[in-house]
């Protein structure tokens, strides 16, 4: 069984998926990864989305690939990176969009949506760990499965969750989220090579607050 340090909420929920042959698989695989050479998030940071946001407190999910590869960025939480350092350019793109929608929103002084996450907003990423330097060196090792189970649960158990989805591999976890019971929001990714085809002017920091309204739910402070 894979001793896994995680919020006690998303620890009762997900030790199903703990206990399964992937994920014993793949807990071996990152730990000769982490051995072997530079990984990032820091090892005690892999699982900071769920510890940062509780699974009873999730209100809005939104969904990166996999962590930054360079030093000093990936703390856990996807699109996020540590106070004084510098914005990566999805996150500044992210920004952007926020000050369009939010007239009077200040410029943020840090990167870090640590702030986002206390509020509700789980910050997750499609695999969880990476090697330094190269993207997606982490991918097709189970991190898929387990992030694919975390949005089912997620799908299945709450109510009135806003999933922001952005870009086509994000988008295709709408397949498994009733429509009925959440929002929905797909549009293309803040990357600046895809921001301007349909990411700027998407009005989803807008749309989810005005939906949490709506559910009674206090809306986030962007």
């Amino acid at each position: 069984m894979a001793n896994v340090n995680i919020e006690k909420a998303w620890k009762e929920r997900l030790q199903e998926e703990f206990d399964k042959p992937y994920f014993e698989e793949l807990i071996m695989f990152v730990k000769q990864e982490y051995a072997a050479g530079t990984c990032y998030p820091p090892g005690r940071l892999i699982f900071n989305a769920f510890n940062t946001t509780p699974f009873d407190e999730v209100k809005v999910v939104i969904l990166g690939q996999d962590p930054y590869h360079e030093p000093g960025q990936a703390h856990g939480l996807c699109f996020s990176v540590p106070d004084g350092v510098q914005f990566p350019p999805s996150l500044r793109n992210i920004f952007q969009e926020i000050q369009s929608e939010y007239k009077d929103t200040p410029a943020p002084l840090t990167g870090s949506l640590e702030r986002w996450a206390k509020q509700g907003v789980f910050l997750l990423n499609t695999c969880l760990s990476v090697r330094a330097h190269q993207a997606n060196s982490h991918s097709g090792h189970g991190w898929e499965t387990f992030t694919d189970a975390v949005i089912r649960k997620i799908a299945n158990e709450k109510e009135g969750v806003v999933f922001m989805l952005w870009g086509a591999p994000a988008g295709k976890k709408a397949a498994f989220i009733d429509t009925t019971r959440h929002l929905v929001l797909k549009s293309a990714h803040p990357s600046p090579l895809s921001a301007y085809r349909g990411f700027f002017g998407n009005h989803h920091f807008e749309l989810c607050n005005q939906y949490l309204k709506d559910k009674g739910k206090e809306p986030i402070q962007w």
